[in-house]
């Protein structure tokens, strides 16, 4: 079984809904999958059955895809478009989206609840889980870019907190979540480190893809940033600055997961890959 055939079922134990609905067809639009690629490398790479890692990656993708729903709102980034195709408040309605993506938060815990994982393992997925999308997470990373999306006094300081928390949250708790299923917990504090990097260098990027790609490439809407005078790394250090730049971080991330006590091949080979990408 494939981890999107995983997917397409993870939320049958939900009743029948418009929301379900919903929820259903915001997770499974095409996507990159990232983050539960991570978990499940990570998982590998520290001797798990990468099937074994399917629920903590479901979950975690579950959370993200929510944090997409409700980014795209009208009250948030107000997007027509993501991964290719209508937004979820547009393809549905606005209450339909929040309540989605509501659903979709809530059953992330719900499914690693329901996992064949130890009550243990299960206890930590669920922590790291809402230590990272919470209010010291990933939401204060969206409140902090929201409060700061009209301020000409942004610093790069004030935007590296804002892609840490808002981007690297969720990477960090990719990584920190196959670990966690595959009994490798003790390396948790220093794949938090590759994972926040990680975000920073994704959102760098994206900053940069966002001056020099098309929509049809990146499969959302380009430019909005400048449009809407938005802070970003390039409108503060400029894009040969900012490349500069992801090419340091990426090099402090892989110098730091090479410090990890099992072998990361495999996650060295997905981070260049990213490096890579036109979208």
């Amino acid at each position: 079984m494939t981890l999107e055939e995983y997917l397409l079922h993870a939320l049958d134990p939900v009743t029948d809904s418009r929301v379900k609905e919903a929820m259903q067809y915001s997770l499974m639009a095409p996507g990159k999958r990232l983050r539960p690629k991570l978990v499940m490398l990570t998982a590998q790479c520290c001797g798990l059955h990468e099937e074994d890692a399917y629920p903590a990656a479901a979950s975690l993708e579950m959370i993200h895809t929510y944090s997409l729903i409700h980014d795209d709102l009208p009250a948030m980034d107000d997007d027509d478009l993501r991964r290719g195709r209508k937004t979820c408040h547009v393809q549905f309605d606005e209450a339909t989206a929040i309540l989605a993506g509501d659903g979709l938060l809530t059953e992330a815990f719900c499914h690693i609840g329901r996992s064949k994982y130890s009550d243990s393992v299960k206890a930590q997925c669920m922590k790291v889980l809402a230590d990272n999308a919470g209010a010291d997470g990933m939401v204060l990373g969206q409140i902090l870019d929201l409060t700061n999306e009209n301020n000409p006094d942004c610093t790069y300081e004030m935007l590296e907190k804002i892609h840490l928390n808002k981007t690297g949250r969720l990477f960090s708790c990719a990584l920190q979540l196959g670990a966690i299923v595959a009994g490798k917990s003790l390396e948790c504090a220093r794949l938090d480190e590759v994972g926040l990097l990680l975000g920073l260098a994704f959102q760098i990027q994206d900053d940069i893809l966002d001056v020099t790609s098309t929509s049809e490439m990146m499969g959302k809407t380009i430019g909005k940033d400048a449009d809407s005078h938005k802070s970003t790394t390039c409108s503060i250090l400029g894009i040969e600055k900012s490349e500069a730049l992801l090419e340091e971080v990426y090099e402090k991330m892989l110098i730091k997961l090479g410090e990890c006590s099992f072998d990361t091949a495999r996650i060295v080979d997905l981070l260049i890959e990213m490096k890579g990408r036109k979208r």
